[in-house]
This record gives C-alpha cells, sequence and structure tokens, in this order.
C-alpha cells in the first residue's frame, strides 16, 4: 500500500525558511520520481517541484530559485530546502510518486509576520 507522511511545515516570516521531508513506502522509492504540490486556501491544488530518481530537479516557474529539491532513496524520503518565503507560498505542501492516485495528509506551511 503506497503511503506518503510529510513534515516539517509550520508558521514562519516573510523571508525565513523551511525543510519539508516525505517519507514513502509501499513502492520502490529509488525508481520513483517524486513530486511535491501544493494548495493554498481557495485554490486548485500546484504542482511545484520533481525529483528525478537520480536527484535531477525541476521546478515551477514561482519558485524562482527559492527551493530545492533533494532525496535520500536509503531512508526513502524527499525533501524540499525552502528560502525566502513570501506569504503567497502559505499552502498545504504534499509530496507524491508521480502518477499515483495516492496522496498523504500533506504538511501546512504558512508565511505571515
Amino acid at each position: 500500500q503506497v503511503h506518503f507522511v510529510e513534515s516539517g511545515g509550520g508558521l514562519v516570516q516573510p523571508g525565513g525558511s523551511l525543510r519539508l521531508s516525505c517519507a514513502g513506502s509501499g513502492f520502490s522509492f529509488s525508481d520513483a520520481i517524486m513530486t511535491w504540490h501544493r494548495q493554498a486556501p481557495g485554490k486548485a491544488r500546484e504542482w511545484v517541484a520533481t525529483v528525478a530518481p537520480g536527484g535531477a530537479t525541476f521546478y515551477a516557474d514561482f519558485v524562482e530559485g527559492r527551493f530545492t529539491g533533494s532525496r535520500d532513496n536509503d531512508q526513502n524520503t524527499t525533501f524540499l530546502q525552502m528560502n525566502s518565503l513570501k506569504p503567497e507560498d502559505t499552502a498545504v505542501y504534499y509530496c507524491q510518486e508521480f502518477g499515483s492516485p495516492t496522496w498523504g495528509q500533506g504538511t501546512q506551511v504558512t508565511v505571515a509576520s
């Protein structure tokens, strides 16, 4: 059974940083394309970043170099380091194996002064 557990969210001031983690299980993590998404209140869920099995990363345009995706295949965990956070980054953040219908519970990120 595919399962994702996101963690690391919280309340941070504009310009601050957070590091999100996502532990995956029930699938071959080392072979999986892992993705990060977010959903702000009243908005559709949107793609944020992709971390390929070999570590290559791809980002949505709004990231603008502020976020860095990574993974530890030994720990079945993917990470999203978020710097220079803005109020518009406030959302619930989710990870997912690319193409999987399964979502975790997400982790809330709130950027406010």
